[in-house]
């Protein structure tokens, strides 16, 4: 396969991926103007750079970008192999990075009923990648088809907190408050998410909390999560929801301000 063969089929996976090319040399170099390569969050995946040291200092740098360790997506690097890569050679290459479908925001949504359907065939437009957890494969059949959703069936849903990135923002939006419970208490014992929420109402909110405190979790975990979720706007038709609780997230995100 060629090197667009392989780009085109990752990016249509949505595989977050670097692409690394050398846009400029002097001196004595391992590879010449125009090569290129692809790493992935597992490594090398096609093309080469140089090989050797240059090469893997290359797939580190990639790497920074694509673990979000570096803050911009694209980016010029000049080294001179003596001095900054330790070969023996001592010319010059320029290389340009750029980050493609990393840093997505990701989305855990706990449940696949009815407003968790409304809030998932929205964010599938959204540049986001997406985990659905449900029991019920005939409600996660329901989910839009998408190569950002990833639905996953589980009968022990608390059990699945553990498998959440740190960065992701998590809703919960089960078949009811006692679904919901041991999910929201698992998380408050051993995460913390930068967004959690759980769907219900004021009185339900309430119950939670109370939950909370007899579970013998501390003061400040009570009001670690948002319930009612979303902002205060719409009715409760399943699509305003899913607006507002959006809203919210957006609002989180955009903010910094983590709860």
């Amino acid at each position: 396969m060629t090197f667009f063969d392989v780009l085109n089929e990752l990016m249509a996976a949505e595989t977050p991926l670097v692409t690394v090319t050398v846009v400029d040399t002097m001196g004595s170099v391992p590879q010449d103007r125009g090569a290129k390569m692809i790493v992935t969050a597992d490594g090398l995946r096609h093309g080469t750079v140089g090989g050797g040291k240059v090469e893997t200092k290359a797939i580190a740098e990639a790497q920074q970008l694509l673990r979000g360790e570096l803050a911009e997506t694209t980016r010029f690097v000049q080294w001179n192999l003596n001095k900054d890569v330790g070969m023996t050679c001592g010319g010059i290459v320029k290389l340009y990075f750029e980050a493609h479908n990393a840093g997505r925001w990701r989305i855990v949504i706990f449940g696949a009923g009815h407003v968790a359907q409304a809030l998932a065939t929205l964010l599938v437009h959204f540049d986001c990648h997406l985990t659905v957890i449900d029991p019920r494969p005939e409600w996660l059949e329901r989910l839009p088809k998408s190569p950002k959703l990833t639905p996953i069936h589980s009968t022990d849903m608390p059990s699945m907190v553990a498998t959440i990135p740190d960065d992701a923002y998590v809703v919960l939006m089960t078949m009811g408050h006692t679904t919901d419970k041991p999910i929201l208490l698992e998380i408050l014992r051993t995460r913390k998410f930068p967004y959690l929420g759980a769907i219900g109402s004021h009185s339900k909110a309430v119950i939670l909390r109370r939950d909370v405190e007899e579970a013998g979790l501390p003061e400040k975990a009570q009001h670690a999560f948002h319930c009612p979720i979303g902002l205060e706007i719409g009715s409760s038709n399943p699509y305003e929801i899913a607006v507002s609780v959006i809203a919210q997230m957006m609002m989180t995100r955009d903010s910094g301000s983590a709860i």
